[in-house]
């Protein structure tokens, strides 16, 4: 048998983020699942590091990693059209799911369960709330990217996610804003220096 199930993973570099938004700087969702594993990965160090977590690290990353893996199906839907109302959010949750359900079949019999838990993960677990936290980051600094090279159309999107992830239950959320989100406004001069 020849399973398509990383075949379709690779076509997530095909699909641009941001589709309804002028971009100075594109972002596939290959490029923004890998951002965010790293930051799931480092809420996680931070949240056990200074305040006595105990979240799975590695599990976050490999969660992160997969997070988008439907849009190789569905394609990226822009967040103000998914969340415009119940109806559209909840339909576009089955479509999601069954998109998931489609990827998974891909895979050898011997392999779906194993996998499954990366593409539909237990969604009240705490490593995939931390997911959940490290994907809105994600998009907070692309904001911040567009922001410091003037571009005004990040400037709602910019203060609606501040404002979500400022009211996160989580202390490794303000400790990344506070500590690792300002640098991303820096040039590469700033950034050596």
């Amino acid at each position: 048998m020849t399973s398509k199930f990383f075949a379709f993973l690779g076509r997530m570099k095909l699909i641009d983020r941001w589709a309804l938004m002028r971009n100075t700087t594109t972002e596939d969702v290959a490029q923004h699942t890998t951002q965010v594993a790293m930051i799931a990965h480092a809420l996680c160090v931070i949240e056990n590091t200074l305040y006595g977590g105990t979240l799975d690290g590695d599990r976050a990353a490999v969660m992160a990693l997969y997070h988008e893996a439907a849009e190789v199906v569905t394609g990226d839907l822009p967040t103000p059209v998914k969340y415009y109302d119940a109806d559209i959010n909840r339909a576009y949750k089955n479509i999601e799911s069954r998109a998931e359900l489609k990827l998974l079949d891909t895979l050898p019999d011997e392999l779906k369960n194993a996998f499954s838990v990366c593409v539909q993960p237990d969604k009240s677990s705490a490593e995939y709330k931390i997911v959940k936290r490290a994907d809105k980051l994600s998009a907070l600094v692309k904001c911040v990217e567009e922001l410091a090279v003037g571009n005004n159309e990040f400037k709602n999107a910019y203060e609606a996610t501040v404002k979500d992830l400022r009211g996160a239950p989580e202390k490794s959320v303000k400790y990344f804003l506070d500590v690792f989100v300002p640098a991303y406004s820096m040039s590469l001069d700033y950034l050596l220096d």
